[in-house]
């Protein structure tokens, strides 16, 4: 007998607050005011199908955080978490956390929808801290791992109150930073998980490549490229942003690039600009304490140390499979998940690369003739890895050519 909804409990939360909904997808949630579509703006094409109406109970709240950069639901206290119970469950439950430096409802239109239409119940975190100066909170990126597996033991437990039983199946998924959480939870809290996806995670390690090796040089080389210089373009080749790419390099470096750059090192290495924050928004080659000029080797014996608390080894103990894009400009995949791949067990790991795929899905509908959404192939790679912890081998590791219907992604023959 199912118990009843008033026991469902999020053990832990210092806050919580439950709600019984018609639709736990995002149609039902926009109507209702339980979600918020700016966390999940521009990560998804605006094909992407939603499914069919899932009733169920939602919790949303937060764990014990000094911190207050995150204002959903009028809280402004960071930690925040949303929880999803469908009525019809498979006895699965799917952990994720937000990406960059989104809030707790960033992956409700990518992934939350798709696997509460499956039968999974669905956890996600705000990672502790949220927006441009999440640096602010002190050794932010530990905290992020911490809370992703708060929120597992304590959705575990939620599951329990809720349904009877632990969940048979728990899986780690996410995208970019939050796929970067999948890689740290499977090398490091492996006995939570029964496996995980990772979408485009970003790799830290010590010795690089990380985004502090490869964001500097496109910085220092993209407006020369941009003025015409052929000797920029082969630097930013060089850097890891394939030819072929060019297309996507101005919005990324108007967007992503340097403020990546500025926030991380700032996370990172905070004296590299002295008094100042996040150093200087597009300050040129040359100007003093100016990101574009930021060596980390140079500076490895400083920021080397707090990078590697937040490291990946490579050091699987749980299934993963990883699907990142070739068109990938903002962490390019030579510098990322090639990198990884090698740096894992084979037995342990399938690496799907996505021909003309990008870092956010939401491009795909500027540029429809030159990219391919991602997602397809995410929900591919999680049907892949359902199969191998029922048992089945999952396809080899591959390179995914464009197929006609980019709605679709397959994989190759096992």
């Amino acid at each position: 007998m199912t118990p009843p909804t008033a026991a469902v409990h999020v053990p832990g939360a210092e806050h919580q607050q439950l709600a019984r909904l018609s639709d736990l997808t995002t149609t039902g949630l926009v109507a209702t005011g339980h979600t918020d579509p700016a966390d999940w703006a521009g990560l998804t094409s605006a094909a992407l199908p939603v499914p069919a109406a899932v009733p169920g109970i939602q919790i949303d709240g937060y764990f014990p955080d000094t911190s207050s950069s995150n204002s959903n639901n009028g809280w402004a206290h960071d930690s925040q978490f949303v929880l999803r119970l469908p009525d019809r469950w498979n006895g699965g439950l799917v952990v994720t956390g937000a990406p960059g430096v989104r809030e707790q409802y960033a992956n409700d239109r990518a992934i939350s929808d798709w696997v509460l239409s499956r039968g999974y119940a669905f956890a996600a975190t705000d990672k502790g801290n949220t927006g441009a100066r999440f640096y602010r909170d002190g050794r932010a990126m530990e905290e992020w791992n911490r809370r992703f597996t708060e929120l597992t033991v304590a959705a575990r437990a939620a599951v329990l109150s809720r349904y009877g039983h632990f969940p048979r199946r728990t899986i780690a998924t996410g995208i970019s930073n939050g796929g970067y959480l999948v890689r740290w939870q499977l090398e490091n809290r492996a006995h939570l998980y029964d496996g995980g996806v990772d979408w485009e995670g970003t790799l830290w390690t010590v010795d690089g490549p990380n985004p502090l090796t490869f964001l500097p040089p496109v910085l220092r080389s993209y407006p020369a490229y941009a003025a015409g210089s052929s000797d920029a373009h082969e630097a930013m080749v060089a850097a890891g942003f394939p030819a072929g790419t060019e297309f996507l390099w101005d919005y990324h470096y108007r967007y992503y690039w340097d403020l990546t750059q500025r926030i991380y090192r700032e996370e990172f290495d905070p004296g590299f600009d002295g008094t100042l924050e996040a150093g200087v928004p597009f300050c040129s080659s040359g100007t003093p304490s100016c990101d574009a000029d930021y060596s980390y080797a140079a500076r490895r014996r400083i920021a080397g140390p707090a990078v590697s608390r937040v490291a990946l080894t490579g050091k699987l103990k749980r299934p993963l499979l990883t699907v990142h894009g070739t068109y990938d400009v903002l962490l390019p995949i030579s510098q990322d998940s090639d990198v990884y791949a090698a740096m894992t067990p084979g037995r342990l790991h399938r690496y799907y690369r996505v021909e003309q795929g990008t870092h956010v899905d939401g491009l795909v509908d500027a540029y429809p003739d030159r990219l391919r959404p991602l997602a397809p192939c995410h929900r591919a790679a999680f049907v892949a890895l359902e199969r191998w912890l029922d048992g089945v081998t999952p396809p080899p590791s591959a390179t995914l050519a464009r197929p006609a219907d980019v709605a679709t992604c397959p994989l190759p023959a096992s």
